[in-house]
C-alpha cells in the first residue's frame, strides 16, 4: 500500500484545530511523496489579436515550459510526464500537450495529456499531476495550461445543405464562452449571479478598476519579473520580444461607468469593462516529490498541500469558487484566516465580488498583482496562471489559495505553502 497520500478520519488527526474538524476529512501527503512546486513560469498574455496572435497555444506552452525548466536547472529528461490544459483544440493540431512536450525538448518517451475544465484547465493539470505523484507513479510532472484564442477557428458542418447557405459558428464562444445547458453567453450567468447576491454595477466598476490599478502597480515594481517566459515573435520586420502582459493598459477610467451592459440591455451590470478580455497565453508548472526534490538538488519554491473541485447548477458557474474554495481549506485543516494571499480569477469582476461577500473575504487579500480583468484570460492557461503568480507573490511560510470557476457550473480550488 502507497503511504503518499490518503484521506485520514478526523478522529484521527494530530494537531488539527478543533475548528477545522468541522469537515469528515483532511487531506495529509506523507514524505517522501510530499508534492512541491520547484518552477512556476507563464508567457506575458497577450491580447486578442495582439502582439501573440501569430503563435499557437502550444507553442506558446513550450515557451512557458522552457522558462520552466531553465529557471529551475531541472534538465528536460528529468520530466516524466506533461499535463496540459487547453480548451479551444479545433485546429490545433494532434495532441496539443505532446506537441508542448517534444517542443520543449523533453524525451521522445516522455507522455502527454491534454486537459480541458473549460477556464480551469490548468488548474486541474496541477492537480493531476499531483495525485500522479502523491501515488507513486511519477516523481516528476510538468503541468500547466495554454490558449490562443485569437486563433480560434470558424466551423462549419461536414455535409452541406441541399438548398440554402452555411452559417458558421465561432469555435471561441461555442466551445469556449456559451454555456450549453442553458443556451446562453456566460456572461448572462454572471448577469445572473449578480443579482442573486447584490452586486452592483458600482460595485463591479470598482473592482475592475482597482484590478487594473493593481497590475499597473504590479508590473511597475517588478512583481511578475521572476515568472515572465520573454516571447519572440518574428514577422517580416524582424524579431520583436513580447515582455509585458498587454491588456493592463489599455484602459481608460472615466470611460468605465459610461459602458454599456453587454449581456442584458436593461438593468445589466456586466460590461467589457468589467469582464475578462479574450487573451492569449500559456504557464507551466514543474511538480515533483520532496524525495526527488532532495535526489536532485532542486529547491522547492512552495508545496501543494490540498486540492477541491465543486459542482452546481450550470447558470451559477461564477459562484462555484464558493463551494470549492472552503473544500479546499477543509481538506487542509485551515481556515480562511490562515490564508496570507488568495488568487480567485477575474472572468468577470462579480465572481470576486461573491466570493467576498460569501466567504467574507478581506478584498485586500486577493488579486494583489491584479487578476483576469486586468491581466486577460486565455480560458485554457488561466487556472495555472493564477497558481504561478500566487506562488510568486506570496512570502516565506504563508498560505495561499487559488480559485476558479468553469463553465457547466464548477469550480476548481488549489492551497499551497511558500517554502
Amino acid at each position: 500500500m502507497l503511504a503518499s497520500s490518503r484521506l485520514i478520519p478526523f478522529s484521527r488527526c494530530v494537531r488539527v484545530p478543533r475548528s477545522a474538524c468541522s469537515a469528515r476529512f483532511i487531506m495529509s501527503f506523507s514524505s517522501p511523496n510530499d508534492v512541491v512546486i520547484v518552477a512556476a513560469s507563464r508567457t506575458p498574455v497577450g491580447s486578442f489579436n495582439g502582439a501573440l496572435k501569430s503563435l499557437t497555444a502550444p507553442q506558446l506552452g513550450v515557451m512557458a515550459l522552457k522558462h520552466a525548466l531553465n529557471t529551475s536547472k531541472v534538465a528536460a529528461s528529468e520530466i516524466e510526464e506533461v499535463l496540459f490544459g487547453n480548451v479551444i483544440q479545433a485546429g490545433v493540431g494532434q495532441s496539443p500537450a505532446r506537441q508542448v512536450a517534444l517542443g520543449a525538448g523533453l524525451k521522445e518517451s516522455t507522455d502527454a495529456t491534454t486537459i480541458n475544465k473549460v477556464c480551469a484547465s490548468g488548474m486541474k493539470a496541477v492537480m493531476f499531476a499531483a495525485q500522479s505523484i502523491q501515488l507513486g507513479h511519477k516523481s516528476v510532472v510538468a503541468a500547466g495550461g495554454m490558449e490562443s484564442m485569437s486563433n480560434a477557428p470558424f466551423l462549419l458542418q461536414r455535409t452541406p445543405p441541399p438548398y440554402g447557405h452555411y452559417q458558421a459558428k465561432d469555435s471561441l464562444i461555442n466551445d469556449g464562452l456559451w454555456d450549453v445547458y442553458n443556451n446562453v453567453h456566460m456572461g448572462n450567468c454572471a448577469e445572473s449571479a449578480a443579482k442573486k447576491h447584490a452586486i452592483s454595477r458600482e460595485d463591479q466598476d470598482a473592482h475592475a478598476i482597482e484590478s487594473y490599478r493593481r497590475a499597473e502597480r504590479a508590473w511597475k515594481s517588478g512583481a511578475f519579473d521572476a515568472e515572465i517566459a520573454e516571447v519572440t515573435v518574428t514577422s517580416k520586420k524582424g524579431d520583436v520580444v513580447v515582455r509585458e502582459d498587454e491588456e493592463y493598459k489599455n484602459i481608460k477610467y472615466d470611460k468605465v461607468p459610461t459602458l454599456k451592459p453587454t449581456f442584458q440591455k436593461e438593468n445589466g451590470t456586466v460590461t467589457p469593462a468589467n469582464s475578462s478580455p479574450l487573451n492569449d497565453g500559456a504557464s507551466a508548472l514543474i511538480l515533483m516529490s520532496s524525495a526527488k526534490a532532495a535526489e536532485l538538488g532542486v529547491k522547492p519554491l512552495a508545496r501543494i498541500v490540498s486540492y477541491a473541485d465543486a459542482a452546481m447548477a450550470p447558470i451559477d458557474f461564477p459562484i462555484a469558487p464558493t463551494i470549492a474554495l472552503p473544500l479546499a481549506l477543509e481538506k487542509a485543516g485551515l481556515k480562511a484566516s490562515d490564508i496570507s494571499l488568495f488568487e480567485i480569477n477575474e472572468a468577470f469582476s462579480m465572481v470576486v465580488r461573491v466570493a467576498e461577500k460569501v466567504l467574507q473575504l478581506d478584498p485586500t487579500k486577493i488579486n494583489v498583482n491584479g487578476g483576469a480583468v486586468s491581466l486577460g484570460h486565455a480560458i485554457g492557461n488561466s487556472g495555472s496562471r493564477i497558481i504561478v503568480s500566487l506562488v510568486h507573490a506570496l512570502r516565506q511560510g504563508q498560505y495561499g489559495a487559488a480559485g476558479i470557476c468553469n463553465g457547466g457550473g464548477a469550480a476548481s480550488a488549489i492551497v499551497i505553502q511558500k517554502l
